[in-house]
């Protein structure tokens, strides 16, 4: 029989780490993600008397906010920028875009058409974000993830991922099935293992019945089928090494394996803030914006935050929600461990560039999706809803972290993200690009009071530094995204306000009884 060690190495192999992973919480080798626990349960009237300030109005803020009043808490909660929602960010006509160093953009895209700058979907594991736009009545569509008819950059050409990706496999699965008619896995497989992968090969690459790949109809064709005697004519095949020049051949195939990337993935009808929004509408008056925190500081008694513009705000208890690498520049009286915890915060620079232009992707049979290349705007992103309108937001690059030449996109020049970003789409789409108009490009490193789309911990920082965040200071407690084990998303920022949640709660019942 195939030792778990076997099978799982042959898993990576054919499928890659994804695949690995999947098979390893099968095997009951790894613990399966845990479940969403739901909303914490203040007992009705347990927050009466106290008062909480809550630094930050991004996810964390506005859901904590939510939740403590429905408990009795009195709320205020202080945003240093004019709007709502932090790196929820739904840039629509008329917006200003502000960057720090660079010239302010004025978005002049049509009514109705929005960029997400920051958040711009919605896996359905993420259970808490779900809860409220069921709760708050926030309609949500479908949003296109993967298409396979979106074009990759496959180094000497522009394909399909269709071809992409099922060629690829198609040699995979020839490669593999070479080494088991040659005896490399006979170690690990009997006779009646290898004739039943063998087989599994066979349909999973659409290999001949020699064991090789001659190219497959998944991968398209070259003159479509049609009516009467046009049977059509498939795509030769791409072999592995055109395949493998691309710097990210594998990512088509692979990034809708990754947990929260897998369909059906959703997004909020009319821009990925409604959501933020909907919460706010609930709170509104308890949220004061355009209010820069310069400190905080606690004592036996409550907490006094001091504002850049204003007199103090005290209160009984504060929810800092704000980012660590900005919360590391506020005065503040935190121990020792807890300002060298926030100093070691990494935050990840991101850039992304949208552009309003006629849907001249549909025209070419593109419904959403995102398509790849290894220039340095990394994708093209096709828009998910509105199908057949007029014009549409097509986002011309998404990029964060991984390759150099996608971290040095982040700190370019507007002009030459823009340069970039037309010329990939040029690329993909022959004389399209000079359909492309009134653009918007937001970096995240140079948005100030964010300095980066998200916190990045090494391993080792997880056991250190993010365990010391984690825990309150006197009446400070902490939450958002960096807190959480979903960087990046949403729902990290909601899952870490609910844990301080709790422990604001036990907080305030030990309070009341030494009182």
């Amino acid at each position: 029989m195939t030792s778990r060690r076997a099978f799982l190495q042959a898993m990576g192999k054919a499928g890659g780490y994804s695949a690995a992973y999947l098979s390893m919480q099968a095997l009951g080798l790894l613990s399966m993600p845990r479940a969403f626990a739901g909303v914490p349960q203040l007992p009705a009237g347990s927050g009466k008397g106290k008062s909480v300030v809550i630094l930050g109005a991004g996810m964390a803020g506005l859901t904590a906010g939510h939740e403590l009043i429905k408990a009795g808490y009195a709320i205020t909660i202080i945003e240093a920028r004019d709007r709502i929602g932090g790196r929820v960010w739904s840039i629509r006509r008329g917006d200003r875009v502000v960057q720090d160093g660079r010239d302010d953009q004025i978005c002049q895209f049509d009514s109705g058409l929005y960029m997400n700058a920051g958040a711009a979907r919605l896996p359905t594991e993420h259970h808490g974000i779900f809860h409220y736009a069921r709760e708050l009545n926030v309609p949500l569509e479908v949003m296109v993830n993967v298409n396979r008819s979106a074009p990759v950059d496959a180094g000497s050409e522009i394909v399909s991922q269709r071809r992409a990706v099922n060629d690829t496999r198609g040699h995979i699965a020839e490669l593999l099935t070479k080494s088991i008619d040659g005896g490399a896995l006979d170690r690990e497989l009997t006779s009646k293992d290898k004739e039943m992968l063998r087989a599994y090969l066979s349909d999973w690459g659409a290999l001949t019945k020699s064991g090789s790949y001659a190219g497959s109809d998944r991968s398209g064709y070259s003159r479509p089928p049609g009516g009467y005697d046009e049977p059509g004519k498939a795509f030769d095949p791409l072999t592995l090494d055109q395949l493998m020049s691309h710097g990210d051949w594998g990512a088509p195939a692979l990034f809708e394996e990754t947990f929260d990337q897998q369909a059906p993935m959703f997004q909020p009808v009319g821009g990925m803030d409604r959501i933020a929004h909907a919460i706010y509408g609930t709170i509104r008056d308890h949220v004061r914006l355009g209010s820069p925190v310069a400190g905080v500081r606690s004592s036996d008694r409550g907490v006094t935050v001091t504002l850049v513009h204003g007199a103090p705000i005290t209160a009984d208890y504060c929810l800092c929600t704000l980012p660590a690498n900005y919360v590391a520049k506020l005065d503040h009286d935190f121990s020792a461990a807890k300002t060298a915890s926030l100093a070691g915060a990494t935050y990840v620079p991101s850039a992304k560039v949208a552009w309003e232009a006629p849907r001249f992707w549909e025209d070419e049979g593109i419904y959403g999706g995102l398509a790849w290349t290894d220039a340095a705007n990394t994708v093209v992103w096709y828009p998910s809803g509105g199908w057949n309108s007029p014009k549409g937001i097509l986002m011309g690059a998404y990029t964060y972290g991984g390759r150099p030449n996608s971290v040095a996109f982040t700190h370019m020049a507007p002009e030459e993200r823009l340069a970039i970003s037309r010329g990939v789409i040029e690329r993909m789409h022959p004389g399209k690009s000079k359909l492309l108009g009134k653009p918007i490009t937001v970096a995240w490193n140079e948005t100030q009071y964010s300095g980066g789309v998200g916190c990045l911990w090494t391993d080792e920082q997880r056991k250190t530094d993010y365990l010391q965040l984690c825990k309150p200071e006197g009446r400070v407690f902490f939450a958002g995204e960096h807190l959480s084990y979903i960087p990046f998303w949403q729902e990290g920022a909601i899952e870490s306000s609910y844990e301080a949640i709790k422990l604001m709660r036990e907080r305030t019942a030990a309070d009341r009884v030494t009182a």
